[in-house]
């Protein structure tokens, strides 16, 4: 039996893309085992799946100073050796990285062993943990062209990244019952995301009055983020957080505000809906979400919105623009060839695997 190890972890955007490829690895005959830290969020998500889960140590690779970064290294090293050892064991025929720094140890450890390792590169400049895996990887898979451009010819792909299938399979009368919505008006779904939506939130709330008029708002805000005095307003309903129902909330959208996080931003493209992306400042993050947006926009995928140019007025016209020209960014959207990463990425497994 052919046999993978996955690994990932740190966040969760560096789990569900290899949750997203489980179910046609296995259909495809692999034996599955994940290695990811000892106490991360994908221990819980992967163990809940039944998959062998081995946790080694890991440490943070920082580009600033922080006094961790004198201890950090020798948990590196120490994950390092119980990767080798790992390795030694399960003797995979072949490893794929979600990246995050859990990942750098897997992958070298492959390497040495001369174990094909496949690793996935979401935003469009590779992040450090990734950079440092580049020499022992055998491919790269990327979400945009702009990426594969700046990447070893020989290594580099364009797969997009793997979305959970069933997102695929919506319905969207299921989500008026469950919204309490009619056919009448178009849907406008606004993901908050679970870090910094504060400003999303605050604006779209302010042009509410005047969404309502054209549009059904859903409104999943993250965690503590309600607004009670509008509970009981009339085509608004707001989540802090949305697990199984979203595939029906998406299949309703007609249109969405989201951040521009690269997993956010597939699933969007995979599900061909216009969308108003928001990438959170370059100074609340290392600026990859604008990359992401840009590119996507010159695709013609998106529409932009910068968090240094939101407030209600520019929020309103955005929202209203994009609706009206919803069908020039589905057709650009259509043509696109990354709408299935979990079969370019399988059949990159499946190709690694038999020329190993």
């Amino acid at each position: 039996m052919k046999h993978i190890v996955l690994t990932g972890g740190g966040t969760a955007g560096h789990v569900t893309p290899n949750i997203a490829l489980i179910p046609a690895l296995k259909e495809k005959g692999y034996e599955i085992s994940y290695i990811g830290s000892y106490d991360g969020i994908e221990k819980k998500l992967i163990e809940e799946l039944g998959i062998p889960y081995y946790g080694i140590a890991s440490g943070k690779l920082r580009r600033y100073f922080d006094w961790k970064n004198f201890s950090d290294p020798f948990r590196v090293l120490k994950g390092y050796f119980q990767a080798k050892k790992l390795m030694k064991k399960l003797k995979p025929d072949v490893v794929f990285s979600k990246g995050g720094f859990v990942t750098v140890p897997v992958v070298i450890a492959a390497g040495k062993r001369h174990i094909p390792a496949i690793i996935h590169e979401s935003d469009m400049t590779p992040g450090l943990a990734n950079k440092l895996c580049l020499s022992s990887a055998s491919k790269i898979c990327c979400n945009f062209p702009e990426t594969v451009n700046s990447l070893p010819k020989d290594k580099a792909v364009l797969t997009g990244t793997p979305i959970r299938q069933e997102l695929l399979h919506g319905d969207k009368e299921r989500a008026r019952a469950y919204c309490g919505f009619t056919s009448e008006k178009p849907v406008l779904l606004v993901i908050g995301g679970s870090l910094g939506a504060a400003s999303v939130n605050e604006n779209v709330r302010k042009i509410l009055p005047e969404l309502l008029k054209e549009f059904q708002v859903i409104h999943i805000c993250g965690k503590g983020k309600m607004d009670e005095s509008l509970k009981d307003t009339k085509g608004y309903v707001q989540y802090e957080y949305v697990d199984a129902p979203l595939k029906h909330l998406f299949a309703a959208a007609d249109v969405v505000i989201s951040r521009a996080g690269a997993n956010s931003i597939c699933e969007l493209l995979a599900l061909r809906k216009p969308n108003l992306l928001i990438p959170l400042s370059a100074a609340a993050s290392r600026g990859d979400q604008i990359l992401n947006a840009d590119s996507f926009a010159r695709q013609g995928f998106s529409k932009v919105l910068k968090e240094e140019e939101l407030s209600d007025e520019t929020l309103s016209t955005a929202v209203f623009d994009l609706y009206k020209n919803r069908e020039t960014y589905i057709n650009a959207m259509e043509k696109s060839s990354l709408s299935n990463a979990v079969e370019t990425i399988t059949s990159l497994i499946e190709s690694c695997v038999s020329h190993s």
